[in-house]
């Protein structure tokens, strides 16, 4: 099956050109996937007021719980895909992403399952405020029934990234985007149905955002790699012990940060309404420009594979460094930007005073997290397009559990610095990601591992 209408080699030629217009695309598709909770909040800010936005962004985090495990499997997909690539065994592309869609479906129908049937107990252990609690339910009972669809897209994203396209991924969440600005407009302004009404936005954009990649994608199965057979879609053992191989430590890993997040999220919510707002509002803008800087990450992973796979190690060497000086222009570029309009950001946001007021202290502590991410763009990039899988998830654990929670709990409680030293315990974690890392990138020890690709 001929997959060279969408896949690229990036095996060979400069790598510094490869790789800004390989994450280009990936920049702008990560801000758009964003824009999508984004404009919620800011509709949901502006027609249902502080509740509504707290109600939004604290939910937003269960989900995302839910999404970025299905993120780990598709990761451990996209890996796969790319180190098949990169070692020329394009005939084993159609077992693997055959596998992967129909595992990444039965993940996402019992996330699914759990967000709708224990919704009141994960409003309980968020400690979300009373205020907040009805629209709360109305959006994770929505979103969450609508789980297949946001894993659905990613799932797609994550298998045309191990091959090398970044424009198509771009397309499918451009019109997701639009559709949802549209119909959030309408559902929570014109009819009133409030935060339900974002909700319902969200998903249905998601859905034909799924629905045409598929369609599309069907269309061009010659150049995709996949026939879309019904037989195609069983799952085959040998890979499917692969990705849970990969994809488990890559889902630990995200669902570590997430579930991280929900702690620190009770932990501000226990101080009022307004620190729950204005932190929801603070960790959205953050995760725009996180979101924004991990087309860095995402570009660089499957160029890191293919030449892991082709035996080119000191050309993957390459590729990190490079997207470590990418990295930095944009962490100085974002700090300026932070320091200059931030309290401006907020204020898009809300219109309430009170959470403008407390957006010095966020952005005072948060503005400590940039230079870990700066350096974590180019060396978890590196440890997850190499396939070391175990090491992403103790370093996870190390970040996500040990120092987020640790950290926030002794500055904001132990410390009793409040709002700011939650905030802040929340930044200085990335370090426990960022600096192991680049230690063991630098250190060179992982030359001494065995090509994933001569399992394929």
């Amino acid at each position: 099956m001929n997959t060279k209408g969408i896949s690229k080699d990036f095996t060979e030629g400069s790598i510094a050109k490869q790789l800004l217009w390989f994450m280009l695309p990936f920049m702008a598709s990560n801000a758009l996937q964003v824009l999508y909770s984004t404009i919620d909040m800011i509709i949901v800010g502006a027609y249902v007021g502080t509740p509504g936005l707290s109600a939004v962004s604290q939910s937003s985090q269960i989900l995302n719980f839910a999404t970025m495990v299905c993120l780990g499997f598709s990761n451990g997909g996209q890996v796969l895909i790319s180190q098949a690539l990169g070692a020329g065994k394009r005939k084993e592309m159609n077992h693997i992403i055959g596998t992967l869609f129909s595992l990444i479906v039965i993940i996402a129908l019992v996330l699914s399952a759990v967000v709708i049937l224990g919704v009141g107990w994960l409003i309980e252990i968020m400690n979300i405020p009373q205020e907040a609690v009805g629209y709360s339910k109305d959006y994770l009972l929505i979103c969450g029934g609508g789980l297949i669809f946001t894993a659905g897209y990613n799932m797609v994203s994550a298998v045309l990234r191990g091959m090398g396209d970044s424009k198509r991924p771009f397309l499918f969440i451009g019109i997701a985007s639009a559709v949802n600005l549209v119909l959030d407009i309408l559902f929570t302004g014109v009819f009133g149905w409030e935060v339900a009404g974002a909700a319902w936005a969200t998903i249905i954009g998601q859905a034909v955002s799924f629905i045409f990649s598929l369609i599309y994608l069907n269309k061009k199965k010659e150049a995709f790699g996949f026939d879309f057979k019904k037989e195609s879609f069983k799952l085959d053992k040998h890979y499917t012990k692969m990705i849970a191989a990969l994809g488990t430590p890559m889902a630990i890993q995200s669902g570590c940060i997430n579930i991280s997040m929900l702690f620190v999220n009770s932990m501000v919510n226990s101080i009022d309404v307004v620190a729950s707002a204005t932190f929801g509002v603070g960790i959205r803008i953050d995760d725009i420009i996180n979101k924004i800087s991990q087309g860095i990450q995402h570009a660089a992973m499957p160029m890191i594979s293919q030449n892991i796979a082709a035996n080119k190690p000191d050309r993957a060497g390459k590729v990190v460094k490079t997207a470590w000086v990418y990295s930095g222009i944009m962490t100085v570029v974002c700090m300026t930007a932070y320091v200059i309009f931030g309290k401006e950001l907020f204020m898009i946001f809300s219109d309430d005073t009170l959470v403008h007021e407390m957006s010095g202290d966020f952005i005072k502590a948060i503005l400590w997290m940039f230079p870990a991410l700066a350096v974590m763009r180019g060396s978890s990039a590196f440890i997850q397009g190499i396939g070391n899988a175990s090491l992403s998830m103790v370093l996870a654990l190390l970040d996500g559990v040990v120092l987020r929670i640790g950290f926030s709990w002794l500055f904001g409680i132990v410390f009793n610095w409040g709002f700011f030293g939650f905030v802040l315990g929340y930044g200085l974690a990335a370090y426990g990601c960022a600096i192991p890392g680049m230690i063991y990138f630098l250190s060179g020890c992982w030359k001494k591992r065995k090509v994933l690709a001569e399992k394929i």
